[in-house]
């Protein structure tokens, strides 16, 4: 078992600085392993970050990664580094569910794509963390594993879809871990737990063995697949592993640094005073400018449209499996507390993609508004880097995201559109932790640019870290 200074000292390192002290032999995979088990079965009976575990496998691979060592046979950039994966993606011999409780004991036999890249570089896998229902919500709930509480403060959300991802890493239980993104779903999970995560541009990063699959080639742009971590630096090491292409090295002073103006779009005072002291610290030594990017203005709604081609009929089919699709009478009987196989979180965002479910001759039209909002942005991004909030506030109340996102009445249009530019557009996107509010809840930054820029990205990101501390992990006040 490990020591209480040897389990402090492993969960404040990340993924870079364990390796290290692994390959200089401070301490021992095996040892390494421990501490992280330990925590998780400390942290997850309150936070419930966790839905499956691999401990006593992981273990073994600890231990043959330590004997490996001893005979100089160390291969990989995360060699005997135990890290977390969200529950979407598929690990060989564990449970890919979604969240929905007819897909429990349907285990992999294969590995997604990047579980693969990751585990040929040495990572371990300790377990795999909770999302929302489908991934299809912005906070973290489904009817089989239930919810996960913010670990800085239990009655707040986590965000999602990667927001068992963004508690673990908050907590320090794990080196560092793996999260998706189509609608902020690593953004969300970063700003509201305080940590680093790094949505990757269109096709970038291979989604085969992620659950469930985007059909539709208007949804498949707006997924990104990055890392969620500790550092800037382990974000970019991990996604030069995952990445189907190498970094391209870019020169942060041939960008400009671009703030968007006063909108008419909810942020709080404190958000707005960070965005204001990220402006000035950054105008020191780089070309700080104010604009409104092309398409800003209409792009949540095509985000929204994007979400209910077809109605959504594909993911109602698969929420409900062999049952037929009725996500009213779910959503209502979950209102009055029976117990459904479908959370309320899905079953009213299926009903909603209904509603605005586009024609077929507006998917066209959204594909010409594309090609053509493409080809404009590659110029305008080319040597531009965009600093954005991601919400107007740091993490709220239980519950708040999800009816500020998934009401009838199109409040996603005041609250999204900051997080779903990236996604429509299709751009890497990376969140640094640049202070707390005057409750200590994390607030944050992005930083987006065009697919080739993902080098100015992080040296910017790099540059806001060290000037704000980035991450800083929880020290639980519940165990």
């Amino acid at each position: 078992m490990t020591t209480i200074q040897e389990t402090t000292y492993v969960l404040d390192m990340d993924a870079t600085q364990l390796k290290a002290a692994l390959d200089s032999g401070r301490i021992t995979s095996k040892q390494a392993a421990e501490a992280y088990i330990e925590h998780c079965r400390a942290t997850n009976p309150a936070v419930n970050f966790l839905v499956e575990e691999r401990f006593s496998l992981a273990l073994q691979e600890a231990d043959q990664a330590d004997q490996l060592r001893k005979e100089g046979n160390a291969q990989g950039k995360l060699f005997g580094v135990p890290i977390s994966m969200k529950e979407s993606f598929d690990v060989e011999g564990m449970q890919t569910t979604g969240g929905l409780p007819y897909r429990k004991g349907l285990i992999s036999q294969t590995d997604a794509e990047i579980v693969s890249k990751l585990k040929a570089e040495g990572a371990i896998i300790i377990g795999k963390t909770n999302t929302p229902a489908l991934c299809f919500c912005q906070e973290t709930d489904n009817a089989l594993y239930g919810r996960t509480n913010n670990p800085r403060d239990l009655s707040r959300t986590v965000g999602g879809s990667s927001g068992g991802e963004g508690a673990a890493i908050a907590l320090g239980a794990a080196a560092a871990g793996i999260g998706s993104d189509i609608g902020g779903s690593i953004r969300f999970p970063s700003h509201f737990n305080g940590v680093v995560g790094f949505k990757s541009g269109d096709g970038q990063v291979s989604s085969r063995g992620s659950y469930p699959a985007e059909e539709h080639s208007l949804q498949q742009r707006m997924l990104g697949i990055g890392p969620i971590t500790k550092s800037v630096q382990d974000a970019k090491s991990i996604y030069e592993i995952i990445a189907n292409e190498p970094l391209e090295e870019k020169r942060l002073e041939d960008f400009a640094i671009t703030f968007m103006p006063k909108m008419n779009l909810p942020l709080s005072t404190q958000t707005e005073g960070f965005l204001q002291a990220v402006r000035d610290f950054l105008s020191e030594g780089l070309l700080v400018v104010n604009d409104i990017p092309p398409h800003f203005n209409k792009t949540a709604v095509l985000w929204q449209e994007i979400m209910s081609i077809d109605g959504a009929n594909g993911a109602a089919s698969e929420a409900f499996g062999n049952r037929s699709a009725q996500p009213l009478r779910e959503f209502l009987l979950d209102k009055v507390g029976k117990q459904t196989e479908v959370h309320r979180y899905l079953s009213w965002a299926l009903i909603g993609a209904s509603l605005f479910k586009p024609s077929d001759e507006r998917v066209k039209g959204i594909n010409a508004i594309i090609e053509k909002g493409d080809a404009l942005l590659g110029r305008y991004l080319d040597k531009r880097i965009l600093v954005l909030p991601v919400y107007h506030s740091a993490a709220p109340a239980h519950g708040t995201v999800y009816k500020e996102l998934f009401s009838i009445r199109k409040t996603y249009t005041r609250y999204i559109p900051y997080v779903a530019y990236a996604n429509v557009w299709g751009l890497p996107a990376l969140t640094i932790p640049v202070g707390a509010d005057r409750e200590g809840m994390p607030i944050a930054v992005q930083l987006v640019s065009k697919v080739g820029n993902e080098d100015a990205l992080f040296k910017l990101g790099e540059r806001l870290e060290k000037e704000y501390k980035g991450y800083q992990r929880v020290i639980p006040s519940f165990t």
